[in-house]
């Protein structure tokens, strides 16, 4: 259950974080959230599949906001389609 609340924290955290980053894309509490955890679960792909490795709450949070940034940059593309 705390890996779970430490997901959730984190990916709130890192939501934010890439809405700031990217020209004020905040989307709320909720928005964050998703786009945090989504952005989670991105950024450790991403970054297995070019071999880095994260470790502890600093290297997961910005695993996370690596993985958000590029969602919210691919949902940019998309909707100008």
């Amino acid at each position: 259950m705390d890996g779970l609340l430490w997901f959730l924290l984190i990916g709130l955290a890192a939501g934010w974080l890439a809405g700031q980053l990217m020209k004020k894309r905040s989307m709320g509490l909720v928005g964050n959230l998703i786009v945090g955890a989504i952005g989670a679960l991105l950024g450790g792909w991403l970054f297995g599949v070019i071999g880095l490795s994260a470790y502890g709450l600093v290297g997961s949070l910005v695993t996370a906001v690596v993985g958000a940034v590029v969602l919210l940059y691919l949902v940019g593309i998309v909707k100008k389609v």
